[in-house]
C-alpha cells in the first residue's frame, strides 16, 4: 500500500472513532456508487451528516480542509443522494434524521504529537 493510501486509512480511522467518541453513530465507510464516494456516513441526534475526510501529515502545503474541493463535495453531494436513494426511498424506510449535513473532518497527524482533529460542519457552498 502507498504511503499516500496508508495515511488516508490512518485518518479514516482515526475519524470513525473520533465520531463514535463524540456521540455520533458510524452508518458506513468509503461508501462508494459509481465515481462517487463518502467517506462517512454518520447520524447523531436528528442530523444524518456526510463528511468528506481529509488527513495530512503537516500544514506545511495547507490545511487538510483547504483541501476540499468544490468538485469534491459536488462528488460527496451525488454520494450522498445516492445512498439515501439506495437505503431510504427504495425501500421505503426514513431514517428519524430530520436534516442532512456534509461536513469535512480534517485530521493532521504531525510527528510526536497527538492527531489534530477538527469536525467543519454544514460545508456545502
Amino acid at each position: 500500500m502507498s504511503r499516500h493510501l496508508e495515511i488516508g486509512r490512518t485518518g479514516e480511522d482515526l475519524a470513525a472513532d473520533w465520531l463514535v467518541h463524540h456521540g455520533f453513530v458510524v452508518l458506513d465507510r468509503n461508501w462508494r456508487h459509481g465515481r462517487y464516494e463518502v467517506d462517512c456516513i454518520a447520524g447523531k441526534g436528528n442530523v444524518l451528516h456526510f463528511i468528506e475526510v481529509k488527513t495530512r501529515r503537516s500544514s506545511a502545503y495547507g490545511h487538510p480542509e483547504e483541501s476540499v474541493s468544490r468538485k469534491k463535495i459536488e462528488h460527496m453531494l451525488q454520494g450522498a443522494s445516492a445512498w439515501l436513494h439506495k437505503r431510504c426511498v427504495r425501500h421505503g424506510r426514513w431514517p428519524l434524521y430530520r436534516r442532512v449535513q456534509y461536513d469535512v473532518l480534517a485530521i493532521t497527524l504531525a510527528r510526536g504529537l497527538p492527531p489534530d482533529i477538527t469536525l467543519f460542519e454544514d460545508v456545502y457552498l
